[in-house]
């Protein structure tokens, strides 16, 4: 049994204008893919999986057309030198964006089904915050995505499909898809599964997966800041009877509707200036400030200076502010030794429209090389220490503030460009607060255009009725 394994996985803003590259992606292949998904030997030992690569970028604006073709044309070339491949396992996102690309995701699933044939079963697993097509539908057998964000069960997900694939495989019965779209868009802050409703939105899953004739059951919360006709929020099933399927897509969509107007904020989440007001007040440490609007895991440019610009009109000290990604005032620091000083402008050089910003800094740190391209600098600005970096990255994890000597768990302040907070930082968070700040992705929803996306959708418009239609796969009756 021989299953071929890989693909593409980012998440792209159409409201950032900085396109994705090549060297924006890291590859991951061979062995240790496997070893990243947890495809071992020891939990599938009849199996032989054939690595190819899986392509992954930080969310950000869209995919240049080329870097798109070149992967998937990449991809393909690898699927044809594992020959003999009784199934295909894509890793996948959901919300890739490629200029003049409707579906991409549909476009490299349709081109694998066409290279592997109609009798090949081809699984997936996605990200909840993907977006799904009828053309993805009619393309695959099985679907699994992630049920918690923050996503903490990426592998679980990754081994759900995986094991559906083998069961099928194996000669168990032949499985397909059934989905139910949902005209409902919101951000994934406002659906966070550490908060009610989606909290037992998302239990409820368990149940419906205990059904006969449903394999797997799925809620797809969507890709709100993608103003294409694609973006949507859907119930999708995987099973073995078409109405088990169906009533369990049915089922799950209903409720997600049912709670449209429920969905809100798990931390308070205030204006810039309320924020400050609230860390100028503060007594309980620390105190974390998520910078929702240039938040770079949701596809934000992460150049932004508006916070630490506001920070410091209003004398506020004591922060550590991770990090704004800015290239040119890394290159420019990096020829300073430690305790040196300069006077620099900071912010806005990877197409942010922010404020012009300029600091007087000391330079406390440097870390990283300019052969890898990932050179970060510490500085001290004003009582406050501040972390620039050459790429754009997010700061969520302890370790990312532990290699420039700093313990969240002992600062007063800590400002992240983020959206809900990571389980590390939740976990340090005496006080947090968001920021309803500008960028790529905004949270205020009615401030975005609105020229592509599919209507009615909820909430850019609130006044209209729908009821469930679930669609089943082209390959259900195959």
């Amino acid at each position: 049994m021989r299953i071929a394994v890989g693909g593409i996985h980012t998440e792209c803003s159409t409201y950032s204008p900085l396109l994705q590259t090549e060297e924006d992606f890291r590859i991951t292949q061979g062995t240790y893919l496997l070893q990243q998904i947890a495809l071992t030997a020891e939990a599938f030992s009849k199996v032989t999986f054939c690595p190819l690569f899986h392509a992954r970028s930080i969310p950000g604006g869209a995919v240049q057309t080329a870097v798109y073709q070149a992967f998937k044309d990449r991809f393909l070339r690898e699927l044809d030198q594992c020959t003999s491949v009784d199934g295909v396992l894509l890793i996948m996102h959901g919300a890739m964006h490629v200029p003049g690309l409707e579906d991409p995701e549909g476009d490299w699933i349709s081109a694998v089904r066409k290279k592997v044939g109609p009798d090949v079963p081809i699984a997936v697993s996605y990200d909840l915050h993907g977006n799904v097509t009828q053309t993805i539908i009619d393309q695959i057998d099985i679907f699994s995505a992630y049920r918690t964000a923050p996503h903490i069960d990426v592998g679980e997900t990754h081994l759900r499909a995986a094991r559906m694939l083998v069961t099928q495989l194996s000669g168990g019965p032949r499985h397909f898809v059934g989905w139910v779209p949902i005209p409902v868009l919101l951000p994934g802050e406002r659906t966070s599964t550490e908060d009610e409703p989606t909290k037992s939105l998302y239990a409820n899953l368990l149940k419906h997966d205990q059904r006969v004739g449903v394999s797997d059951a799925n809620l797809m919360v969507g890709y709100v800041w993608a103003d294409v006709r694609r973006a949507t929020a859907a119930a999708v099933v995987t099973g073995t009877q078409a109405d088990a399927v169906s009533e369990a897509a049915e089922t799950i969509a209903n409720s997600y509707w049912s709670e449209r107007s429920n969905f809100d904020f798990g931390v308070p989440a205030k204006s810039l200036q309320a924020c400050l007001d609230d860390a100028a007040n503060c007594s309980d440490f620390p105190f974390v400030l998520a910078d929702s609007g240039d938040n770079p895991t949701g596809g934000g440019i992460g150049d932004r200076n508006d916070v630490l610009s506001t920070w410091l009109e209003c004398e506020l000290i004591d922060a550590v502010f991770a990090g704004i990604a800015d290239p040119q005032a890394v290159e420019r620091i990096w020829t300073l030794d430690t305790g040196d000083q300069v006077r620099l402008p900071i912010g806005g050089t990877l197409g942010s429209h922010c404020p012009f910003l300029e600091i007087e800094a000391t330079l406390r740190k440097k870390i990283g090389t300019k052969s890898s391209s990932d050179r970060e600098v510490l500085l001290s600005v004003n009582g406050n220490l501040v972390i620039v970096t050459e790429q754009r990255r997010p700061f969520h994890n302890l370790s990312d503030f532990h290699r420039f000597g700093i313990q969240p768990e002992t600062c007063k302040f800590l400002v992240v460009k983020s959206g809900y907070l990571s389980p590390d930082l939740a976990g340090v968070a005496r006080t947090s607060v968001m920021a309803l700040t500008a960028g790529a992705v905004n949270q205020d929803l009615s401030a975005l255009s609105n020229t592509a996306r599919h209507n009615p959708v909820f909430p850019f418009q609130k006044d209209f009725d729908w009821q469930p239609r679930v669609r089943l796969s082209g390959r259900a009756q195959g």
